[in-house]
């Protein structure tokens, strides 16, 4: 196969993320959203919230891996932020379906790829820390949007902060608002403390 018949056959294969259904829900409630929905949404405020990030992070590389951070969930599938279970072989099930999916783009391209995705997966680099952080900003703001939708399922105060550090850390600007939305969701019962 050629440099062109394998991007034609991988831009096939991706077509698979848009069938990812995440737990995450809508802002309209109308149904919950698709990984390359999330991944477009994360990419998008990569741009939008450029002026928080702090001055090493590569914008444009954030884009890539905002772009590339689920992909692997095409063969591995989506597991929920808040399942314990789920996550003990997380890190497995993804690093399986990385080398399937990177493998099959030309040489140079995968590697550059699974490179971007293994960076974030890591969360060391301030790229990877400023995209995790959007990563966890992005489901925050649905649920809070849709009356703490995933949360009423089970999910306390205590999980969601831990969670949201990341954002704290990368992007202390940002966290007032962070704690005004968690705050918020305590005080209509949609999280329980």
């Amino acid at each position: 196969m050629n440099k062109v018949e394998k991007l034609i056959e991988f831009s096939a294969e991706i077509d698979k993320m848009k069938s990812v259904y995440r737990r995450t829900l809508l802002v309209d409630k109308s149904r919950t959203e698709t990984d390359a929905e999330h991944s477009w949404h994360l990419a998008t405020m990569v741009m939008l919230f450029k002026e928080y990030a702090q001055p090493e992070v590569n914008i444009d590389r954030c884009i890539k891996m905002a772009l590339v951070h689920d992909l692997v969930e095409i063969y591995a599938g989506d597991t929920f932020a808040y399942d314990v279970q789920g996550y003990e072989d997380k890190f497995q099930r993804e690093q399986e379906a990385a080398e399937r999916l990177f493998s099959q783009l030309p040489d140079g391209q995968g590697e550059e790829y699974k490179a971007l995705w293994l960076e974030f997966d890591e969360e060391k680099t301030p790229d990877a820390l400023y995209t995790c952080a959007l990563d966890r900003l992005q489901p925050l703001i649905n649920n809070y949007k849709t009356q703490g939708h995933t949360w009423v399922e089970g999910v306390s105060y205590d999980m969601v902060e831990k969670r949201m550090l990341k954002i704290k850390a990368a992007m202390p600007d940002v966290w007032p608002e962070v704690k005004k939305m968690l705050d918020d969701s305590v005080a209509k019962g949609w999280l329980k403390k």
